[in-house]
């Protein structure tokens, strides 16, 4: 078979000719979050190349972990910091090693950023000491980050769980005093925030960036610029990490090598994927250093030029 007719039928080459006839469940998060339209634009893209897949509501990263550890069929939208508590078996991952899970590709780089009502006169981290602060799914990946940047800035809040769109509504009726969360910029529930109310958006600044990073490697420094959200009049310095489609090693090589090649072979994943895909590309797998890669994603990088671990 030639490498043109194997592009025009990812699944022709398949061992397992059953398992494709599956559809394959890619976890992403909650409404409001910016997993769930990710995941839904990557089904729909990997449906018109002839490879079934849905995508599904979960808790977030964690939850997907923990789905993807248990099926073969599943794959999963997982943020770095979340596999890294999967891999060690933290009590943020239920005290269990995820050995199974295997990265395929990069989605995109989250940042982390807080939303305050102007009313509330709050523009600085350390303004939030004896704040309630919404963080997300309880457990969750920007819960754990808000905790580390407010004991790296010595302050002590009080989190506020639940999922994304609840905590847009929970800031604006004031059931809490900032709301932070972590996603591609502009942030979807912060963008919906400034859409209804006079606000402000702002990060940790750079020195408790840089003590969250020292404590956390797999991070990098994010600034983001001004005019990034609407009314934004400086930059935010806050700190970032990537997001990866996660598969479970036990799907069978031939179809990991054919999802990675199918949504990186795509020519503009923003527009052919979903708009938050434009780093959906080959180059920015290097990002990930922490989670083994599947043998089958393994193949297509070789392919294309990157030799990864």
């Amino acid at each position: 078979m030639n490498r043109r007719a194997a592009m025009a039928s990812p699944l022709i080459a398949l061992t397992q000719p059953a398992q494709a006839q599956v559809p394959l469940r890619i976890f992403a998060a909650g409404p409001g979050s910016a997993f769930l339209p990710y995941a839904e634009g990557l089904a729909a893209y990997l449906r018109q190349g002839g490879i079934p897949a849905e995508a599904r509501t979960s808790a977030g990263s964690l939850q997907n972990l923990a789905l993807v550890q248990d099926d073969p069929l599943a794959l999963g939208t997982a943020f770095l910091g979340s596999v890294q508590d999967a891999l060690q078996g933290s009590q943020a991952a239920g005290g269990r090693r995820h050995v199974a899970v295997r990265a395929l590709f990069p989605m995109y780089e989250t940042a982390f950023h807080i939303a305050a009502l102007t009313s509330s006169g709050l523009t600085r981290f350390n303004q939030l000491n004896g704040k309630r602060v919404g963080a997300g799914p309880a457990r969750g990946p920007a819960e754990s980050f808000l905790r580390a940047a407010a004991e790296a800035a010595g302050i002590h809040i009080e989190v506020v769980s639940g999922d994304p769109s609840a905590m847009t509504e929970g800031l604006l009726s004031g059931a809490m005093d900032a709301l932070w969360q972590g996603a591609i910029v502009p942030i979807p529930s912060l963008v919906a925030v400034l859409g209804r109310a006079p606000a402000i958006i702002f990060g940790p600044g750079n020195e408790v960036t840089a003590r969250v990073i020292a404590r956390m490697p797999y991070l990098a420094p994010s600034n983001t610029p001004a005019g990034s959200y609407a009314g934004q009049g400086a930059p935010v310095a806050s700190f970032a990490a990537w997001n990866f489609v996660i598969a479970n090693a036990a799907l069978s090589d031939a179809t990991a090598y054919a999802i990675t090649r199918q949504v990186l072979s795509a020519a503009n994943p923003a527009a052919e994927i979903h708009s938050s895909a434009a780093a959906t590309r080959a180059a920015n797998a290097v990002n990930n250093r922490i989670m083994p890669f599947h043998p089958g994603a393994l193949r297509y990088f070789r392919e294309v030029g990157f030799e990864l671990a």
